[in-house]
């Protein structure tokens, strides 16, 4: 009578299991969160690129916003609202030569920035511009953003004249602290923005950036997956 094979061999065909997984209730662990460090700076620069397709719509449309810089007219208009603007402070009862002048001056320097240098896009034409200027300034969109063209001599000269006669009814030699004023507004507001090194740069001051998900501990849907490909490396490794 023929015995029946021992089960050592019956043992030996079957792959062995894997011991089984030791896990800790999710009640029972401790929950951690730690944040990660948010990056900041105190000034970042970004820059405008500039693409192909973008010069073929600027080339094709007519941008509105910018070309009455060109016209009869526009050049004087800056002198008018100057005297304007002289006339009418000379009219109120004790104002000084020295503090019309500077008034006048620092408006006209913060006018133009604004008008110039920080508002962007085409406000007036929005329907035919098909957003190629949306991210421009107004000194970026004149001449199609070409430097020393006649337009942009005669506004980057016209802030330095009216700094020179402002000074000089302000006796700056008897008012310093007048003449300090101007002088850096006008480096800072009225020169600094139209040179060709800052064309198509943003400065954004204190920016913080993008601010990460903070991190914490996986959920259950998390863990079992994780489970499953740890048994299945122990298997078939």
């Amino acid at each position: 009578m023929n015995s029946p094979p021992p089960m050592a061999s019956q043992t030996l065909l079957s792959p062995p299991r894997p011991p089984p997984l030791q896990t800790t209730p999710s009640f029972q662990r401790q929950t951690t969160v730690t944040k990660r460090a948010r990056s900041s700076s105190i000034v970042s620069v970004q820059e405008i690129p500039e693409n192909y397709d973008d010069q073929l719509d600027q080339g094709a449309l007519t941008n509105v916003n910018a070309t009455w810089v060109n016209y009869k007219g526009a050049w004087l208009i800056h002198v008018v609202l100057i005297l304007s603007g002289i006339v009418l402070l000379d009219i109120i009862p004790g104002m000084t030569q020295d503090l019309a002048w500077t008034i006048v001056n620092l408006g006209y320097l913060t006018i133009s920035y604004i008008v110039f240098h920080y508002v962007t896009g085409v406000p007036f034409d929005l329907a035919n511009n098909s957003g190629v200027y949306d991210r421009l300034t107004l000194w970026e969109q004149i001449d199609s953003g070409a430097q020393y063209t006649p337009a942009k001599k005669w506004l980057t000269t016209l802030p330095i004249v009216l700094f020179l006669v402002s000074t000089h009814y302000t006796r700056y030699d008897s008012h310093p602290a007048l003449f300090t004023l101007n002088l850096v507004s006008l480096v800072a507001v009225g020169l600094a923005p139209k040179l060709p090194v800052f064309h198509r740069l943003r400065f954004k001051f204190f920016d913080a950036g993008t601010t990460p998900e903070p991190s914490a501990p996986p959920t259950p849907v998390e863990e079992s997956m994780h489970a499953g490909e740890r048994d299945f490396s122990r298997f078939t490794s």
